[in-house]
């Protein structure tokens, strides 16, 4: 365990961060792997980025909700262990995995039963829907190991570990690209068999971290549906459900993004997807800190010192936006090279690029506005981000890709993107400094346990 309120905010938050950063690429690497795999080694390859791409803003719409509440019960367990409540800890823990494991077997069985109607009504073309709902049919079997992963992960963010899921999943993630090579190269089986790599590779992490957790911490202990605390858990929902909302409603505006860019064909959404990809990896730096300065927050707003709070917004913004300007420097000089890894097809290159070329020179914006809103969800303000990315999304990125798209094509949907980014960073930067996060209250004094 580790505690943020002593020591260089600098220091603690960087070290925290990059078993985060490490650990989030290895779990990327999942649908990053799935990408190439298929696009190098399917002969329908072209029909199998479009299947993918189009899989999984569905699979974020459908897991976010749950995830944030997830997020909402680490807030809590981070305030827990900054008051040194280990009796909270343990009741925080066996809360989030009763409703974690009901919303898993809730979710999987829309995911496979709606499929096929989802895909229809996002008017994917008719060569990609077969490929997209065998993908989303058998990856929804794996939300329990999916949703159990989050739940220790969540756990081991509010004790402020970072390296133990870390080591898991660069295992996990091994595991998912043998898999999937020996399930396409081998066996030959289609998409149906990197679907099938990423549950196994998904269950295995879930089942292994437990162990890991159960046998070596000494007074925490994972443990399944033996204590339901219904105080715990609507403190939960009151801080982690607008951030579910928040990243649910994202979901649903990149299926409907999905939808408008599925008008342009197949080559056009196996360009995004694949775009889509470089996106979420290189976004992982930002995120990661962000998460990271969330734990920061949430334990040294529980100690009550919001000086040092300011002091590691300031050193992890800044270490974000370094790393942002390295990461955009580097995309712009190889991007071509950097699609080329994903597919053979000469056809979907010039408009992976032409998006690259568009949207990374704008990642610092990503940047700030995830930086932010950390600030904020880790002292429990979670409804004014929510607020802003709804609006950014909805209002400005959404009706502005459609407008543009119309009047100059598929290259009007990927300035969209930053538009509602410097939305977005605006919003929460001011907010940020005007201070009203300084006066809320992570978790309400009722819920503190007392026998």
């Amino acid at each position: 365990m580790k505690d943020f309120t002593e020591g260089n905010e600098f220091s603690q938050i960087i070290k925290f961060a990059i078993p985060l950063i490490l650990g989030n690429l290895m779990q990327h690497l999942y649908s990053v792997a799935d990408s190439i795999i298929v696009g190098k080694f399917l002969e329908n390859g072209e029909q199998g980025l479009a299947a993918i791409g189009a899989a999984f803003p569905v699979i974020f719409f459908l897991v976010s909700l749950v995830v944030g509440i997830s997020n909402g019960g680490s807030i809590i367990i981070s305030h827990f262990f900054g008051k040194k409540d280990l009796e909270g800890i343990n009741k925080a823990i066996e809360t989030i995995n009763i409703f974690l494991f009901i919303c898993a077997i809730i979710i999987s069985v829309i995911g496979i039963m709606l499929a096929e109607p989802i895909f229809k009504a996002m008017n994917l073309p008719t060569d990609v829907i077969p490929e997209a709902v065998t993908y989303l049919q058998i990856y929804s079997i794996g939300f329990m190991g999916m949703f159990g992963y989050h739940a220790v992960s969540a756990v081991l963010r509010g004790i402020g570990n970072s390296k133990t899921p870390l080591y898991v999943l660069i295992i996990s993630s091994v595991l998912n690209i043998l898999l999937d090579l020996l399930f396409i190269v081998v066996f030959k089986t289609g998409i149906e068999g990197v679907a099938w790599a990423t549950v196994i590779a998904q269950t295995f992490t879930f089942i292994a971290v437990v162990i890991y957790l159960n046998k070596t911490h000494p007074l925490i202990h994972y443990r399944f549906g033996l204590q339901f605390d219904t105080k715990i858990f609507k403190e939960s929902v009151r801080i982690g459900l607008p951030s579910g909302f928040q990243q649910a409603f994202v979901g649903l505006g990149n299926i409907t993004l999905m939808s408008v860019v599925s008008s342009f064909g197949t080559v056009v959404v196996a360009a995004y997807s694949v775009a889509g990809r470089i996106d979420m990896l290189c976004s992982v730096p930002a995120i990661s800190l962000s998460m990271a300065l969330s734990t920061f927050v949430g334990q040294n707003l529980g100690a009550q010192k919001i000086t040092r709070v300011e002091r590691g917004y300031k050193v992890t913004m800044a270490s974000g936006l370094g790393i942002t300007f390295i990461i955009t420097i580097l995309i712009l000089l190889f991007k071509t090279h950097i699609i080329g890894i994903f597919t053979n097809e000469e056809n979907i290159i010039p408009y992976g690029t032409e998006y690259l070329t568009i949207v990374s020179p704008f990642y610092f914006m990503f940047t700030i506005l995830f930086i932010s809103n950390s600030v904020l969800k880790g002292a429990g303000d979670t409804l004014f981000p929510m607020f802003v990315t709804l609006l950014a999304l909805w209002v400005v990125r959404v009706p502005i890709s459609i407008f543009l798209s119309n009047h100059f094509g598929e290259i009007g949907i990927w300035w969209g993107i930053p538009t509602g980014w410097l939305v977005g960073m605006t919003l929460s930067t001011l907010y940020y400094f005007k201070g009203k996060w300084k006066q809320k209250k992570i978790v309400r004094d009722e819920i503190i346990l007392v026998e």
